[in-house]
Formats: structure tokens, sequence, C-alpha cells
């Protein structure tokens, strides 16, 4: 299959560049500033032009007319969680992924964020960003997209922004969620609770018998990585987790008590195939991985671009 080429902005740990990949999309860069998650790109895949640095100084005119611009452009501005000051946060950078758009001129954009970017209080930022890319010559939706209908064992709501030359926009049509339910954090996770030997696992396994709550990467400005404030951990805690902190290690035989996760059970519960590692400490490499975009939503919304660019059809491949 021939590959189309993309330019990714906060690209974070690798999560919508591995969805990208599947979908068929080659990069040509991927913009991220925090140097944790640049090592774990370049340790995964040594072959691909990571550019650590601030997108704010990256010019995007020796890209100009790849196929696909995308991103996930930081989510507090719009998070309840980090006051929702939109257009008034600092970090805000639409107003840079539209300068980009605009340098790079891209076939396609597609942009993800939290739930919240569609609150009532930002009805005139969104609209001021469609018309921007309306005038570039885009076509211009947006979707509310739960991971756990893409076969992601969360629920994990997020927002996803498609824009498409007017011309192919017609071609794009919203991936369709799969019909089975996603597994649950018990059988995903059974073989990794048992790698030590747990005696208690298939107990456990009967407890955590749902998916999970809303995996959240944390902030710098408090501790050690945990599962969240505290409805979440209450909500951990009913499937026999303790989100009080990652362990490094699973289980051991003899272990009573509610275990915690490890990175890796994270990785997985966020879509992350079991080879794709997470470079750094516990602490920094939990971040990459809570607050990454689950590689089978980017893999699913990119594929219905891949096809819209292409009008071919694409055989659906289950990741």
């Amino acid at each position: 299959m021939a590959k189309l080429s993309c330019v990714e902005i906060c690209a974070g740990a690798g999560g919508q560049a591995l969805g990208l990949e599947w979908a068929g999309f080659e990069p040509q860069a991927l913009v991220e500033i925090e140097k944790a998650c640049c090592n774990t790109l370049k340790a995964n895949r040594p072959h691909w032009n990571v550019i650590e640095g601030d997108l704010r100084e990256f010019d995007g005119t020796e890209y100009q007319g790849v196929d696909l611009l995308t991103g996930g452009v930081p989510c507090p501005p719009f998070s309840k969680a980090g006051k929702q000051l939109g257009e008034d946060d600092e970090r805000d950078l639409f107003p840079e992924a539209l300068r980009l758009v605009d340098e790079i001129e891209p076939k396609a954009v597609m942009l993800e964020n939290v739930r919240g970017f569609l609150d009532s209080v930002f009805d005139e930022y969104r609209l001021n960003l469609r018309e921007q890319l309306e005038k570039m010559g885009y076509s211009v939706d947006w979707q509310l997209l739960n991971a756990s209908d893409f076969g992601v064992s969360q629920l994990r709501p997020r927002v996803v922004i498609v824009a498409i030359k007017k011309d192919k926009a017609h071609l794009f049509s919203w991936p369709n969620g799969r019909r089975e339910k996603p597994l649950t954090v018990g059988e995903l996770l059974r073989d990794k609770m048992a790698a030590n030997g747990w005696k208690g696992v298939n107990h456990w396994v009967k407890q955590a018998n749902a998916i999970a709550p809303t995996i959240v990467g944390g902030s710098k400005k408090h501790g050690g990585p945990d599962l969240g404030p505290t409805r979440a951990k209450k909500a951990w805690a009913k499937l026999g987790v303790n989100g009080m902190g990652i362990a490094y290690h699973p289980p051991e035989p003899n272990f009573v008590g509610m275990p915690k996760l490890t990175v890796e059970m994270v990785a997985r519960i966020q879509g992350f195939p079991d080879e794709w590692f997470f470079t750094g400490k516990k602490t920094p490499a939990y971040r990459q991985v809570g607050n990454a975009f689950p590689p089978p939503v980017a893999y699913s919304v990119s594929q219905q671009v891949f096809r819209a660019l292409t009008q071919t059809k694409l055989v659906s491949v289950a990741k």
C-alpha cells in the first residue's frame, strides 16, 4: 500500500503516530517539546524525524504540501482541570496549528482535544476556528469519540477535528465503532497481573469486570503518578485496583490486597501494543502514557482520512 505523508505536532509519546502508521501515513516530522516523549519516539522508531522544541519556533514551510497535518494540541486550556481559559491560556496552541496549516497547506488536518472543547463557553472559539480553516479552503467537522467504541478498555471521550480540502471533503466519513464490547480490565490484564505468579489473580479478574475510568496523565506541578482524582480512585477501587500510585512490578505470589497497575498495564489499557516501550523513570513514563491519544482511535479516524485522500476503499484491520 502506498504511503501518505504527514507532519505531527505535539506528538507526545506516539499514540497518534502509531495509529497514523497503521493507517498508512509516514511522518516527515514529529514536533514535541518534552524530552522524555522525544526519547520514547526515537527509541521505538529510530528512523522518524523527531524534532524536540517549542512548536512556536517550528517553521512549517519546509514541509509544504504534505498530505496531513495532525496532532493533539494541549488540552488544559479547554479542560475543567485547567480552568478552561481557552484563548487566554498561554498553553493554547490552536493559533500555532492554524499558522502551520497556512504554511504547509496540507490536504487534510486532524487535531485532537478534550471533551471540554465542546462546552458552550467555547462556542465563539470553535466558530472562529471553523471560519479560519474554511477561508483556507477546508471543509471542517468535529466529533466526540469514545475510545471504548474502538476496542479500547476505557471510556476516554475525546474531540477529534477533521478538516479536508473542499474537493475531497465529500469522500470523508467518520468511522463507525465496533459492535463488540472491549475487554474488561480483568480480561485485558490477567496475564500481566499473573506474571509473577500471583495466587489471587483469578479472584481479581472477576472483580475487575468493567472497562477502566479515563486514564489521566497528571501534572508536573504535583507529585508522583496516580490514577486520578478522588472520584477516579473510587472507580478503580471497585475494580480492585489501588489508584494511589503506579507499581514497578506485578504483585508477588502471596500478595494480599488491591494491586497497583504498572506503566505497561496502563499502556495496554490506552491501546498501545506491548512492544511499544516508554523510556525514563516511572513518573515521566506514566505521564507519557496517561497523556496519549489511544492508537486504535487515531487509527480509525486517520484510516478514513486516508481513504478520502486516496479515494480507495480500505479493508479494516483490527488493532
